[in-house]
């Protein structure tokens, strides 16, 4: 998948990118590649793969959530900036914060934002379970997002706390989507959530199958939750 490639088939989705969205996309690719060969933020580093598996998986909660208005999204365990930075791209007004426990990759989204002229970014070197017990963070974000960060129970505590009641919780899963909501389902509903839908869709060109779980904040997360950083992997909600 080559770029203009890329923007039709965005556009079957109803999502129209701007030449400067497709000269970001670009740029975003360029550096992801040379910051890669200093450290190791992506195993994929053809063109094709980056536009398939990165940039249009990132972009595809989008095919079935409502991204026209603007509204504030947290990201957690962004890594390379998936999938919050190609969102962003698309859709300019949204008010992101990105949350990523490892600071050589905050340095290089602090990085990519500059060069890709994006505002309304925020960047936080945190552990989403200490994030969220920062004042006026926890409960506060419309949408949390997480792609390819821990198992849905771990996910759940990590990102449950962050999603204001009433706002949406994210997860982008691949295959193994069925099991792992089976597995999480005690944790999501301890946490203040409820699973609204499940989409699953092949990316193009038979590379994979994604799923997005969608899970819909009803009540608030008890005060003990999250627990202590790295407690929810150790001792997931079961």
């Amino acid at each position: 998948m080559e770029a203009t490639q890329f923007q039709a088939m965005l556009e079957e989705r109803g999502i129209s990118l701007s030449s400067q969205a497709l000269a970001q996309f670009e740029r975003y690719y360029e550096l992801l590649v040379e910051w890669n060969e200093k450290m190791n933020l992506t195993a994929i580093t053809d063109k094709p793969g980056v536009y398939v598996k990165h940039f249009f998986d990132s972009v595809s909660p989008a095919f079935y959530y409502d991204f026209s208005e603007p509204f504030s999204l947290c990201d957690v365990g962004a890594g390379a900036g998936f999938p919050s930075i190609p969102l962003k791209i698309c859709f300019p007004h949204l008010r992101v914060s990105i949350v990523d426990s490892l600071q050589k990759r905050i340095r290089f989204l602090q990085h990519l934002v500059e060069e890709l002229g994006l505002k309304d970014i925020a960047l936080y070197h945190d552990r989403a379970e200490t994030f969220a017990r920062q004042k006026g963070m926890r409960e506060s974000f419309d949408v949390v997002t997480a792609r390819a960060v821990a198992r849905m129970p771990v996910l759940a505590e990590l990102c449950l706390p962050l999603t204001k009641v009433g706002g949406t919780f994210l997860a982008m899963k691949a295959a193994s989507a069925p099991e792992e909501l089976k597995e999480g389902e005690k944790a999501i509903a301890v946490l203040g959530g409820e699973v609204t839908a499940t989409e699953t869709f092949m990316l193009p060109f038979e590379e994979g199958e994604r799923t997005i779980i969608f899970v819909q904040k009803t009540k608030k997360t008890p005060a003990r939750y999250p627990r202590k950083p790295g407690t929810p992997n150790k001792q997931p909600i079961q």
